[in-house]
This record gives structure tokens, sequence and C-alpha cells, in this order.
């Protein structure tokens, strides 16, 4: 299944800068050293991965996960290539109650 609106998804600054690529976040650093080891991108990169993950809602199937009180989670995974690079980028979507769009939740490199 594909996500609903992904034009009008959420990738808030705090989940990708913040965390997934932030080599001084005390939880994330672990995620921003394997994204810059596996694919070269780091904070400076973070328009580049934004872009992919908003292509990979439009593109990739959606696999539902888990449901809790704030809404519905879902998984989706994508292949992203550069500079001779490649990796698979897990990332973890909610779309909320009474909501029609997806809020990311986190990426990672599995």
């Amino acid at each position: 299944m594909k996500l609903p609106n992904p034009e009008q998804a959420l990738i808030p600054f705090e989940k990708l800068e913040g965390y997934s690529l932030n080599p001084n976040h005390s939880e994330g650093r672990h995620k921003a050293i394997v994204f810059q080891s596996a694919l070269g991108i780091g904070l400076e990169e973070a328009e580049e991965l934004r872009a992919a993950l908003r292509q990979a809602l439009k593109a990739e199937e959606a696999i539902p996960t888990q449901y809790n009180i704030y809404g519905q989670k879902y998984q989706i995974d994508f292949e992203m290539t550069r500079e001779s690079k490649s990796a698979i980028i897990r990332s973890i979507w909610m779309v909320r109650q009474n909501e029609d769009f997806p809020r990311l939740i986190t990426c990672y490199i599995p």
C-alpha cells in the first residue's frame, strides 16, 4: 500500500538534522556515523536525504507495523545510491488519527 498524500509529508528538522544525521546527538550519533560511512551523507546532505525520503513515499510500498493511541506506524525500506555507494534505508512513518498525511518518525540504515 502507498501512504496517503506523500506531497504533504512532514519530515521535521529535528528528525533528520537534529537526530539521524547529527554526530553530536547522544543517541542519534550512531545513525549519523552509519549514514556517513555507508553513503557519505552528513548534516550538509540532509536535503538530499529528505528528497530521497519523499521519493520513496511516492514510489515504495508501506508496511503497516504498529498501531498505538497516536495512530498507525508504517515502514518503508528503499535503496539509495550515492557516489557509487549503495545502502538500504529504513524509514518509519506515522499517520496520526484524524490526519491523512504521513510524518517521519525516524530513518536509519539497518
